[in-house]
């Protein structure tokens, strides 16, 4: 009988949600992942110091200047396109490559920032067609990937806790979006005083599924992407989901587990509610009442980037 991962294959996209070249080969997907952190982790293996190495000989020809600050800065870029490109030898579809956290709230350094990754990928010879460039959903992220994706870059809007973040993703055109399953349930668990949920009664799952419901109903082109699961029922509640990206640890797990995995998910159901409009200021206000939404984007954005500023750190200790 095929594994829960096998079946899973079947109806969504698996895609590899870590910066470990070793673990996506072992599993297959057909896509790949990053976020600051995951890049930071990578970068102090062993195995990687290659790719460290010829970021920091790039950013020493490519720097604003010839301070170690300024390398660093550039070394991080190229680190995670280097990252990048060791990924789509491995995966025969695209990889994820995020702007830096600390322009979230910036729509022009957004997008100047998502053309330089591009315009490195162009270099090594890696087309629009395989790359997708991460932003955080607040309101300046989306109207960054509105324009970037006018001019044919494909972007994936990460940090997505609120429904109204998704409204306004596809309303952007946006080709593809990372609702965190994960945080929600961690926020949810905090904030009640529970020790656990349902899998069909998990905040997240329950949030992905809305938001998927609402894409189908309403014939929105941008793909649902469950992302930062915290165990497998998390996502054998979201089979059939467009795509889900799952780290190691779980897609080992979903290769181990027997039996009949249905599909939960199913674009044909139109169980979405009513469409939206949302402009700036009605989305400013949804997300003011959503408290987790609220929570949750602003502690994201201050992880990744402080998982930024300490990679910069390490490679300027480096120069």
């Amino acid at each position: 009988m095929a594994t829960f991962l096998e079946q899973l294959k079947a109806v969504t996209v698996v895609v590899a949600d870590t910066g470990d070249f070793e673990s996506i080969q072992k599993f297959r997907p057909r896509d790949a992942t990053t976020n600051p952190s995951l890049i930071a982790s990578a970068a102090a293996m062993p195995q990687y110091q290659q790719l460290v190495s010829a970021a920091l000989d790039w950013a020493k020809q490519h720097s604003t200047d010839g301070s170690k600050a300024a390398i660093a800065r550039r070394a991080v870029d190229r680190l995670a396109v280097e990252f990048g490109l060791e990924i789509l030898k491995v995966v025969p579809g695209r990889v994820s490559t995020e702007v830096d956290a600390r322009l979230s709230y910036d729509t022009e350094g957004s997008i100047a920032k998502a053309r330089d990754l591009i315009a490195m990928y162009a270099k090594a010879g890696i087309g629009k067609d395989r790359i997708l460039i991460k932003l955080a959903s607040t309101w300046e992220g989306i109207k960054a990937a509105e324009v970037l994706e006018q001019e044919g870059i494909h972007c994936n809007l990460t940090l997505l806790f609120g429904f109204h973040q998704a409204v306004a993703c596809a309303e952007a055109k946006v080709t593809l979006i990372s609702p965190f399953v994960g945080r929600i349930l961690d926020w949810y668990l905090k904030s009640t005083g529970k020790t656990s949920y349902a899998p069909a009664e998990d905040p997240g799952v329950m949030s992905v599924t809305k938001i998927y419901d609402y894409y189908k109903r309403h014939g929105y082109q941008t793909e649902v992407m469950g992302a930062s699961f915290r165990n497998v029922g998390e996502i054998t509640e979201l089979a059939g989901c467009d795509l889900l990206t799952i780290a190691p640890k779980l897609l080992a797990e979903l290769d181990t587990m027997q039996g009949t995995l249905p599909r939960k998910l199913d674009p044909a159901s139109k169980r979405g509610v009513d469409k939206l409009h949302l402009d700036k200021a009605a989305f400013e206000r949804l997300h003011a009442e959503d408290r987790m939404a609220s929570e949750k984007l602003k502690e994201g954005i201050d992880g990744f980037s402080k998982a930024i500023t300490d990679l910069e750190k390490q490679l300027e200790a480096r120069l």
